[in-house]
């Protein structure tokens, strides 16, 4: 039986401090990925070491890939070229992420092999169909469990047909493996974003030397060109950033400046909420590496206000939910989030989850199906839930700042799968967390 690792947070504190948070999980999956397709020799620096993105890194070995590393975040990949990959032995794990699995899957449907990826419980229950309609459409025999879910074998030997899809919701992991599976059909794959998604893929595609064009709402690529090797330089994760942000926003007496952190205008919805409630945020040092932009952010505390989030920017803050209920519940009056129903088939149901959580620390939050309302109010302490998801054990880590009486975060062990130094991190600012193993 593995270890269960719970988080006992010690009420109060204030935060102070630099700190450079790891590398972002969408770029370091990517730079795996496209650096394994291309021609040449990649390196990558500031790789981020958890679980997901090394579950990424593995898949690749397994199918023949030479790759060096990760040692400090730097990475060697010997790429193979869009058609070099080779059968794997086994069932490509990819535990629990589901990043990993919606993009492999565009890339195997490209193959001229068979291939099953699996997942861990968690993953085994989050929806794939939305990967695996466009890819039939495309012309993949793909199958999948009961409801769309993993495990998904998808059958190799067929050549994808380039297709126009139109995305029923606003998914980047869904736009991803539709241009995927492009690059290996004939002729010109579009997608049609309902609204603005992340656009990694995109950016990190044309640092390959691969042509990417957008029109509109509509991204295409058309399929045979190839991949060629390049440096890549991962930009700090803001979802990772965010729980510190939020911190020193709900703390009186605290200053945090995070370093290097990727500011892609698709992920910055996390900074434009926070500024709206009034949070004394400030971007310094703003520059470019390797296609995506960076800057320091710099937070001081300022009371904050319940605001009703707009809906717009509900797509470009989508992973930072479970940080800025906290800041809800820290706030004065009332927030309103609507338009997030994604956010009920994450690692967990996290309205549902977050919901739960804030009610045993005395938080009035109402969860409706497609967002949440929460009033805010002082916090006691309390053990609360986190469904195995590492966003809602890092959430309610931060809120012992503000809690009256000490917080038990029950199993908190997925949290190494994108931060695996959030404990020594937020312990060098002022956040007393400490591990207890049962």
């Amino acid at each position: 039986m593995s270890q269960t690792i719970n988080y006992v947070v010690q009420p109060g504190g204030t935060v102070r401090g630099t700190v450079r948070v790891p590398g972002d999980k969408s770029i370091s999956h990517r730079s795996i990925m496209f650096g394994s397709l291309a021609e040449g020799v990649t390196e990558v620096e500031g790789f981020l070491e958890g679980a997901d993105a090394l579950a990424t890194l593995q898949a690749f070995r397994d199918m023949g890939v030479s790759i060096e590393g990760p040692k400090d975040g730097k990475v060697t990949i010997h790429g193979v070229g869009l058609h070099g990959l080779r059968k794997p032995s086994k069932a490509l794990d990819m535990g629990n992420s589901g990043t990993s699995m919606r993009l492999l899957a565009g890339i195997i449907a490209g193959q001229n092999f068979d291939a099953e990826l699996i997942g861990d419980v968690s993953l085994s229950k989050r929806p794939m169909n939305r990967v695996v309609n466009p890819l039939r459409e495309m012309g993949v025999e793909v199958e999948a469990a009961e409801g769309g879910r993993p495990p998904l074998k998808i059958n190799g030997g067929v050549t994808p047909t380039a297709i126009e899809y139109e995305m029923p919701m606003a998914s980047a992991q869904v736009k991803s493996c539709v241009l995927l599976a492009g690059l290996y059909a004939n002729g010109e794959t579009r997608v049609l974003e309902p609204a603005p998604t992340r656009d990694h893929t995109e950016r990190m595609l044309r640092g390959f030397g691969y042509s990417v064009k957008r029109e509109g709402d509509v991204i295409s690529l058309v399929g045979g060109g190839k991949l060629t090797a390049t440096k890549i330089e991962v930009p700090s994760d803001i979802s990772s950033a965010t729980f510190f942000m939020v911190a020193a926003a709900i703390t009186p007496d605290s200053d945090v400046t995070l370093t290097h952190v990727g500011i892609n205008p698709t992920r910055v919805g996390v900074i434009n909420i926070l500024r709206l409630m009034g949070a004394n945020l400030t971007l310094d040092n703003e520059r470019e590496v390797g296609g995506e932009p960076v800057a320091d952010i710099r937070i001081q505390y300022a009371p904050l206000k319940g605001i009703t989030i707009p809906e717009d920017q509900v797509p470009l803050a989508i992973d930072e939910f479970p940080a800025l209920f906290i800041a809800a519940a820290c706030a004065e009056g009332v927030t309103t989030l609507t338009g997030a129903e994604e956010l009920r088939v994450k690692e967990s149901d996290r309205i549902q989850a977050m919901a739960d959580g804030l009610h045993i620390l005395g938080v009035d939050a109402q969860p409706t199906p497609d967002g949440i309302v929460i009033k805010g109010g002082e916090m006691g302490g309390g053990a609360v839930e986190t469904h195995h998801d590492h966003r809602i054990a890092m959430a309610f880590s931060i809120a012992g700042l503000r809690a009256t009486g000490a917080i038990t975060v029950q199993d908190a062990t997925n949290v190494r799968t994108s931060f695996p130094n959030f404990i020594q991190l937020a312990n060098k600012l002022g956040i007393r967390i400490e591990e207890q193993i049962s």
